[in-house]
């Protein structure tokens, strides 16, 4: 066999042990940059039932699992595989919107699993005037996605977050106190918690009776589970008249409760800055410092998107839920 035959025969040889190796691969990871996503329900209950034909939901989510963990999962049968950091996602309340998938994004790309919930699909609520009367008759909802998750074998149970926006992110804050883990989880509680713009006056406030008592109507947030929280806010926020109520309330609660709470301050940002669609306004009772309640006029709330700091808050949300839930481990 002359040289160039002998050449011939050793790439023949190498394509084909490069192609059996590509083809393995290939049906073992499928595209490294693709998610895994599925679409979920789990039941949960109504505490806004009126009899027991309604008393349980049925909650649906959409579940994003990243590449690069599903597929250790799938591939190595028999080994020890992987346990998935997770965090859930709750909206706001004009419903599942952009915000949702742009952290979902991020937090892929982290190696974090995400579980975006639909609160208002399953209450047949379309946005603003016909939501639940205040956001503990959805705490279950988070919860129950807590259980959902834990439960899976793809994802760590004690590694599980939950990142909320505006009446999401008043669940969010309230999933962080004992009070509500021990009544709604079982005494299951997340590991970290973000909570973007959450309406930081109405925790522990006793001055509305539609959230009096707030252990019972409102949100009450004084004995924490000792998971970190971090708290978003923008300086032109329609809700809190700016930053002062969110650092209020962490410089509260913070000396009993081993300074897991820190608050970002974004200046100039409007309430929901992240929310990269249309700027839009809406009434709502609860905004300007929940000003309806004492002069029956409906104050308007002003979302204008701020595309540089939505950035910025996605990089440091990533961040925050890389730190304590994978860093942490």
């Amino acid at each position: 066999m002359n040289i160039g035959s002998s050449l011939r025969v050793l790439a023949s040889a190498c394509l084909a042990l490069l192609s059996s190796v590509a083809s393995a691969d290939d049906g073992c990871r499928g595209a490294v940059d693709q998610p895994s996503i599925s679409f979920i329900t789990y039941p949960s209950p109504n505490l806004a039932a009126t009899s027991p034909a309604n008393a349980t939901l049925t909650i649906e989510g959409k579940l994003s699992l990243p590449a690069a963990l599903v597929a250790p999962w799938r591939c190595e049968t028999g080994r020890h595989s992987r346990k998935m950091p997770a965090v859930v996602i709750l909206h706001g309340s004009s419903g599942v919107d952009s915000r949702g998938d742009f952290y979902e994004r991020a937090l892929n790309a982290e190696g974090i699993a995400t579980l975006q919930i639909d609160m208002w699909q399953a209450r047949g609520v379309t946005g603003i005037a016909d939501r639940p009367a205040a956001p503990i008759l959805t705490y279950p909802d988070a919860f129950n996605a807590l259980a959902f998750l834990a439960a899976r074998p793809d994802i760590d149970p004690d590694r599980i977050g939950v990142l909320g926006f505006s009446w999401g992110g008043v669940v969010s804050l309230a999933a962080a106190e004992q009070l509500y883990s021990g009544e709604f989880g079982g005494g299951r509680k997340f590991a970290a918690h973000v909570a973007n713009y959450p309406v930081c006056w109405g925790a522990n406030d006793t001055s509305i009776p539609a959230l009096n008592p707030p252990a019972q109507k409102g949100t009450q947030f004084l004995h924490l589970t000792g998971a970190p929280v971090l708290i978003q806010i923008g300086s032109k926020d329609s809700y809190d008249n700016g930053t002062a109520h969110c650092v209020a309330l962490a410089a509260s609660v913070n000396p009993s409760n081993g300074n897991v709470v820190s608050v970002n301050q974004y200046i100039g940002a409007t309430h929901a800055w992240d929310r990269l669609m249309v700027p839009e306004t809406a009434l709502d009772p609860f905004a300007d410092e929940g000003s309806y309640f004492r002069t029956g006029v409906l104050p308007t709330v002003v979302i204008t998107p701020d595309v540089a700091q939505a950035y910025l808050s996605r990089e440091r949300v990533a961040r925050f839920f890389a730190k304590h839930l994978i860093e942490k481990r």
